[in-house]
């Protein structure tokens, strides 16, 4: 009887200029580049990449004697890679992942870690037991988010080691954050066939982006990885937060849900009457990698629990919707938002009309002097007329 195959692409995460080398010989472990006294762009922190030094496989061997691919490499460490603050968007713009063929799995001399390997909460297992430990942990790597506090952070960059080198002819693509760095791929690579594919969410940027007025956007994309200072959630007065955004933050934000549940008790959060949490911490600090080595982290999200509807199991309510804009019209100065990333409030579950709801978030936030992104509603934006995105239709002018 032959052996299944795996159907578990892997990744390798890495810098534009080591392609060549890497088309050439292979991915190579770090202790077979020193041997070859390769040129190779490192992308990670030297000091982090030495805690791999002392870290062994169950046979002994350093997980520097090991070529490491990801499960999931919209993790943690591509994170602080791509958003490191000492990098310009230059440098961002050379950060690419390839795509590794499933077969590699069926070698079995790997390793699989169901976690970071360097850490030493991380079981490094045979070929086998690895394998049933990422079926176990499948949920976790399909996630959109991660946090250090459930171990998610860490599962999410569940790895498979390969002794000293991935050869060449397992990879079938290369991920790029543009199509400005697909150009410079495609230049440096010739003459691969490898297809080099442009893939911004996988980079945590905008799918799409259009200008209605220079402040006001509307985007396709993950509003939680915005670069807005305040993100908006909708919610319902009742202190649930059961499906969509709400269920995002409530797992990806515990305190958010704290102080959610408490102002419904408290009444401050009324129809018409969003709630704004200044939360103290930084997005940076919690999604990257390590944070010792973020020295100047993004500034703290806010979040405003904005309510679209009283119960929640109602559909949104236009009305409360229009209400709360004008809330934050009169109160977003004095309240210190710098700028906002606001859902298509009401629109996907919440029942509403793109038709509707688009021109009433547009004419509303249009005049305010602060960045605001709107993020359409991935349920239903396959299913939106083009001409119900332009500027005509959103503002009537």
């Amino acid at each position: 009887m032959s052996q299944k195959r795996e159907q578990y692409p892997l990744y390798y995460i890495t810098h534009i200029d080591n392609l060549p080398s890497i088309l050439e010989r292979g991915i190579l472990s770090h202790n077979a580049i020193q041997a070859a006294a390769l040129p190779y762009q490192r992308i990670d922190h030297e000091s982090v990449n030495n805690l791999r030094a002392s870290r062994k496989t169950p046979d002994g061997r350093s997980l520097w004697d090991y070529a490491n691919l990801y499960f999931q490499p919209r993790n943690a460490m591509l994170y602080q890679v791509f958003f490191d603050p000492r990098k310009n968007s230059k440098a961002r713009d050379s950060i690419v992942v390839l795509k590794i063929d499933p077969d590699i799995l069926n070698d079995t001399d790997i390793w699989i870690a169901d976690g970071k390997a360097a850490r030493r909460e991380t079981q490094i297992l045979n070929r086998s037991e690895g394998l049933q430990a990422i079926r176990r942990i499948k949920h976790i790597l399909d996630q959109e988010f991660w946090n250090e506090a459930d171990g998610s952070k860490r599962r999410m960059m569940a790895e498979c080691l390969v002794p000293e080198r991935v050869n060449p002819q397992y990879i079938r693509e290369i991920y790029v954050p543009n199509a400005k760095t697909r150009q410079r791929v495609a230049e440096l690579i010739q003459p691969s066939a490898i297809p080099i594919i442009p893939d911004a969410y996988l980079f945590f940027l905008p799918k799409h982006t259009i200008e209605i007025t220079p402040k006001l956007h509307l985007v396709k994309g993950d509003m939680f990885f915005s670069f807005a200072q305040t993100l908006t959630i909708s919610v319902n007065t009742q202190g649930v937060m059961g499906k969509g955004l709400a269920a995002r933050a409530k797992h990806q934000f515990p305190d958010v849900y704290v102080v959610y549940q408490d102002v419904c008790k408290q009444k401050q959060l009324q129809p018409g009457r969003p709630y704004l949490y200044r939360r103290e911490s930084s997005l940076d600090l919690e999604l990257a990698e390590d944070q010792r080595f973020i020295q100047e982290p993004n500034t703290n999200k806010w979040f405003l629990l904005f309510p679209t509807k009283r119960k929640w199991r109602e559909h949104s309510n236009l009305d409360d919707i229009r209400q709360g804009l004008v809330w934050i019209q009169t109160n977003y100065e004095q309240e210190g938002i710098t700028s906002l990333a606001l859902p298509a409030l009401g629109c996907g579950l919440g029942g509403l009309a793109w038709a509707d709801v688009g021109p009433l978030l547009c004419k509303s936030m249009a005049d305010l002097r602060i960045p605001v992104r709107i993020y359409l509603p991935r349920e239903t934006d396959t299913q939106i007329p083009d001409e119900q995105f332009t500027r005509a239709f959103l503002l009537g002018r």
